[in-house]
Order: C-alpha cells, then sequence, then structure tokens
C-alpha cells in the first residue's frame, strides 16, 4: 500500500496474472474484520483499490489479498 504510514487514505495495488475469484480485506490489530473492500471474480489486470481509515484510530491494521491459492498478509499504520 502507499502511502504506508497513511492519514486518512491508501492505496492499494495488486496485479492478477489470471482470471480468478479475490477477495481484499481490512483487520484490526486483534484480528476482527474491518471491512472487505473486493470480494469477486476479476479478470487478469492491473488493480488499485483505496482504503479510507477515516473514521478509525490510530494503530496499526493488516490487509490479507487472496487469490486463487496466493494469499499475502501486509501491515499499515494510520497516524492521526
Amino acid at each position: 500500500n502507499y502511502p504506508n504510514s497513511f492519514n486518512p487514505s491508501t492505496t492499494i495495488r495488486f496485479t492478477l496474472p489470471r482470471t480468478g475469484k479475490v477477495t481484499l480485506d481490512i483487520f484490526d490489530i486483534t484480528g476482527r474484520e474491518i471491512v472487505m473492500l473486493v470480494d469477486g471474480i476479476k479478470p487478469p489486470g492491473n488493480y488499485a483499490v483505496q482504503f479510507n481509515g477515516k473514521s478509525l484510530p490510530s494503530g496499526v491494521y493488516f490487509y490479507r489479498l487472496r487469490a486463487g491459492s496466493f494469499v499475502e498478509i501486509k501491515k499499515m499504520l494510520l497516524l492521526k
């Protein structure tokens, strides 16, 4: 995601090599799901998804990107 640290929004970018089911979830530090940003079948290509943390407190958050058998979890820092 860029920027990281962010206030109040950041962009999460990813590339899909082939069509498949994609989910992109945001979690707080306790593992509670905050929001699901993407949930569906996507064709190959480049994607940019905005996440706005305006209503959230400062802290560490995680996003999980799942595409087929690929899973990646990254940390984000919201500073207000």
